[in-house]
Parts: structure tokens; C-alpha cells; sequence
């Protein structure tokens, strides 16, 4: 019986009962009213990372925007047109039907002395994605990403439970005067954070695991034309900083580009290999 209704009469058991019931609205209400802010929140932070992404890619020289298939040699010339999200190209789900990658044996590939296991994809702002088997993701840096980074000074990673955007940030490195924003290869929540001992960072469990999850990302025989255009940016960028650049003896990459150019701002040498804009 509620108050409103006729023949109410206050008692008791009345009284017990509209406090409960009271007590449940309040908490229904609560319960509602904290999801609908947390998913808006997580709209805003999805929105804000989507619009960094897409002005630093806008930002980019054009001969850096170039579309994957390129790499592979199906177009002679081509901007991406969807900011690396191959996810949304209809051109390139097209040509992936029609024509797709050619099988590599080998289980790495090799290219100036770094190795880049094929068990993976990868993102253009060097950071990997590997789907365990128990549906996770592990995120970590390739070795060109981690040789540029080499120890850093600082590092930030997300907690558990927090939210990670494809094309946005997956965690920050700050190495001499850089701040580095190192970008998720996928959309997921972290469920553990690791480190560069344990040869991964983040293990995220993904929004979806269909096929779509990974198609913006590179694969098989695109790593070894991709990471040699990478050296080739790293070159033009270092040489833009005032550093010479040098590689080892056999034209392996140093391990540790950083400490290799002292001279060097490496706050724009790691923005431009990044893809911070």
C-alpha cells in the first residue's frame, strides 16, 4: 500500500515497507544516474582521442600518410584517406579479398637486424597486438619503437580497468626531454599492466575479437616494406634534428637510438616516429 492510495493508513508495517521500497528506488536511481555518467565520460574520452588522432594525422607530411597497399606495391601512389583506420576503407577490404597478402613461411622477419615476429600485428606508431588464447591481447613495442625509446626515464601505464582506443594513447614514456604518447594498436579494457622485462605492456581484453578488430593493423609481408620506410624517416628525422645518422656496423640499428644522439631533440625524432603529429 502506498500513501496515495485510498484507505492508506500509516502503521508499522507501512512504514517498514515504504522504507524499503524508498531505499530500492534510491539505489535504482543511483545506480542509473553513475552509468549514465561513466558512459559519458568514456564518449568524451572516446571523441577527444579520436579528434587527437585525426588532427595529428592531419598534421603529418602527406609522403607519411601514405596507404599500407603501397608498401605492397598494388598502388604506386596513395594517402590514406581514414587516418591509418583501415577499419572504415572499403577500398581496403576489397583488395584484402581479392588479393591477399602473400603467405610467409618464416616465423619472423628480419629487416637491418630486428626482428619482427609474424605472430602479431602491427600499428604505424610501432607498438604490436597478439591475441592469446584465452581471448586477450597483448600489447607491446616493436623492436624499432623500443630501440628508440630504449630505458626509459619514466613510464606511465593505465590501471586495470581502464580503457584503452585504438589510435589513441595506450600509455606515455618520457625519455631525456621527451613525452612520449605511445599509441594502442586496439580498442579494449587493461585487465594487467607489464613491462619491458616481461616483453609486453598492457594485456587487454577487446571490444570484439572478429576479424575487424585487427584489420587496420599490419601484417605479414607488409612489416618488412613498412619498417624500411620507417628507417628511412628515421634517418630524415634525425638528420633534421642536426645528427648525422649512423648504424652500426652491418647497418643494424644501434639499441639504444637515444643515447646514440645526444644532440638530437628527441622530442621531435620521437613525435615524428610515433605519429604524435
Amino acid at each position: 500500500m502506498l500513501p496515495w492510495i485510498y484507505g492508506f493508513n500509516w502503521n508499522a508495517g507501512h512504514i517498514i515497507f515504504l522504507g524499503a521500497f524508498y531505499m530500492v528506488l534510491a539505489a535504482l536511481v543511483a545506480t542509473v544516474a553513475s552509468a549514465a555518467i561513466r558512459s559519458r565520460r568514456a564518449l568524451r574520452m572516446d571523441q577527444a582521442e579520436a579528434i587527437r588522432w585525426h588532427s595529428d594525422f592531419e598534421s603529418m607530411p602527406a609522403c607519411d600518410q601514405v596507404c599500407r597497399h603501397v608498401l605492397t606495391g598494388e598502388f604506386q601512389s596513395r594517402q590514406c584517406p581514414h587516418a591509418f583506420d583501415c577499419r572504415e576503407c572499403e577500398t581496403h577490404a576489397k583488395l584484402i579479398q581479392c588479393h591477399p597478402l602473400p603467405r610467409v613461411e618464416e616465423p619472423e622477419e628480419d629487416v637491418f637486424g630486428m626482428a619482427f615476429p609474424l605472430d602479431r600485428f602491427y600499428h604505424r606508431g610501432h607498438t604490436w597486438a597478439r591475441l592469446e588464447k584465452d581471448g586477450t591481447v597483448l600489447v607491446g613495442l616493436d623492436e624499432l619503437g623500443a630501440r628508440l625509446l630504449g630505458r626509459p626515464d619514466a613510464l606511465v601505464l593505465p590501471k586495470p580497468g581502464d580503457r584503452v582506443h585504438a589510435n589513441g594513447a595506450a600509455f606515455h614514456a618520457r625519455r631525456r626531454d621527451a613525452e612520449v604518447r605511445v599509441v594502442s594498436p586496439v580498442d579494449g579494457e587493461v585487465v594487467e599492466t607489464g613491462s619491458a622485462e616481461r616483453g609486453w605492456y598492457l594485456r587487454v581484453k577487446p571490444t570484439s575479437n572478429d576479424a575487424k578488430t585487427f584489420r587496420h593493423l599490419l601484417r605479414g609481408a607488409e612489416i618488412k616494406p613498412w619498417i624500411q620506410r620507417e628507417m628511412e624517416r628515421l634517418q630524415l628525422a634525425l638528420t633534421a634534428e642536426g645528427a648525422a645518422p649512423a648504424l652500426a656496423d652491418g647497418g643494424v640499428p644501434v639499441s639504444d637510438i637515444a643515447a646514440a644522439y645526444p644532440a638530437a631533440d628527441w622530442d621531435a625524432v620521437c613525435g615524428e616516429m610515433f605519429l604524435e603529429g
